[in-house]
């Protein structure tokens, strides 16, 4: 857009072109000019990872730029060189002096120097390479041009009938489109096709030399369950985003187009999951990541006997787990030696004690990384009340600390010890 409109501004200020004719010609620039008649489109979708039944749509089929989302097929294109033993993961790949002259974002080697197949998959997925995808494409397609011919016939083999690639990175080409719809697809292919490789799409941090470079996607710490897949920007499409999230072994899918910002990018995709998860807790999934916690529901003590629902471990807060609490709960005696824990709420619903338990996790994954799960029945005199825990604390001071901590962001906490009836 920024060329039209210095064109039509050398026209009227270099010629005597009359005023009418010179807003004229403005216009017809600016309406024919890429970046203005397609420039930022919103676009959003999210599906069922597991069933592919849609949850949200926002014009999925209309055509938008790619940007940095093209690197997603360029690494499927590795995946699947690597499934067929075209390479290994060691196999050094040279820098071109066409790879080297991309504009950034890059690594920055020089021509000559190489990159194992490992460190350009890293490379692709944190640091968004484009000198990286140029020398992935070399050397699988021996022109960018005739990969980027490759990856389009991938594309349509997968369905994705709207979606014409013609570089491996991502930078700005006018022919170079796709759709929400079928980032969607080619995201569920990923994960279906070459699973074992997924789990790249959930680094948070790649080092290369003394360097380290992090990961794009924002959500990966801030979104509990996230685990990839890719960012993407370049000034006429906005800021894009695929991502993948796992909570309680219920997948989700979704891709949005056109964001303002990273931050507001991210937070229309916050938004879009936290409401497609609502829609399955209708199903009975457990899905909504922060309770809001009213009055009446405040903390109440323990009983000698428990119900205990099943407890699964927190992973590391750079690939949060989830937590399984759909088990029937079975009435056993409390733990002796248990240690330490926190309760979050007491609630009379199960699911809300269950979403509390989600919120304490998602909220201080630092500190609750190695705690269990466990929402706790009990009978009372009023009926029957679930107790949100997280245990497996070694003291009281550790289990005070994580209270502290959640306080801060005005959640419910108390510290109780495991071993004792209440």
């Amino acid at each position: 857009m920024a060329k039209a409109q210095s064109v039509a501004r050398i026209l009227c200020v270099r010629s005597v072109v009359p005023l009418l004719l010179c807003l004229a010609v403005a216009i017809t620039f600016t309406v024919l000019s890429p970046s203005a008649s397609q420039a930022r489109t919103y676009t959003a979708m999210i599906i069922d990872g597991d069933t592919g039944e849609t949850l949200h749509e926002y014009r999925p089929d209309h055509k938008v730029y790619p940007a940095s989302l093209t690197k997603i097929m360029t690494l499927y294109m590795v995946f699947d060189a690597l499934e067929r033993g075209k390479v290994s993961l060691s196999t050094r790949m040279k820098v071109s002096k066409r790879a080297w002259g991309q504009a950034p974002s890059k690594l920055g080697l020089q021509p000559g120097e190489t990159i194992s197949v490992k460190d350009a998959i890293l490379a692709l997925v944190t640091k968004s390479a484009n000198d990286i995808a140029v020398v992935v494409a070399e050397h699988l397609g021996g022109t960018e041009i005739k990969f980027a011919q490759m990856m389009t016939s991938e594309a349509r083999r997968l369905g994705m009938s709207r979606t014409t690639f013609r570089n491996a990175s991502g930078l700005p080409n006018r022919g170079q489109m796709t759709t929400a719809r079928d980032m969607i697809k080619l995201a569920v292919a990923l994960r279906k096709n070459y699973g074992s490789y997924y789990h790249y799409f959930a680094t948070q941090k790649f080092r290369f030399g003394n360097r380290t470079y992090g990961n794009h996607n924002n959500l990966l710490a801030s979104y509990y369950g996230t685990d990839g897949i890719k960012t993407g920007y370049i000034n006429a499409s906005g800021f894009n985003l695929v991502a993948s999230v796992n909570r309680n072994g219920k997948r989700l899918i979704g891709v949005v187009f056109g964001g303002r910002t990273a931050r507001t990018r991210d937070a229309q995709m916050k938004k879009l999951l936290d409401q497609a998860y609502i829609k399955l807790t209708k199903n009975g999934e457990i899905v909504v990541p922060r309770p809001r916690i009213s009055p009446e529901d405040k903390i109440l003590p323990a009983d000698a006997q428990l119900l205990i629902a099943k407890r699964s471990t927190l992973r590391e807060a750079e690939q949060p787990g989830r937590i399984d609490t759909q088990t029937v709960v079975t009435r056993l005696k409390p733990e002796t030696g248990a240690g330490w824990g926190i309760q979050v709420g007491a609630f009379s619903d199960q699911r809300r004690a269950q979403e509390a338990v989600l919120a304490a996790a998602r909220t201080a994954p630092d500190v609750l990384r190695l705690t269990r799960a466990a929402v706790e029945q009990q009978s009372s005199g009023t009926g029957i009340v679930y107790r949100a825990r997280l245990l497996g604390f070694d003291g009281e001071n550790e289990a005070r600390a994580a209270c502290a901590a959640l306080k801060r962001e005005n959640l419910a906490c108390i510290p109780v010890n495991a071993g004792d009836a209440g």
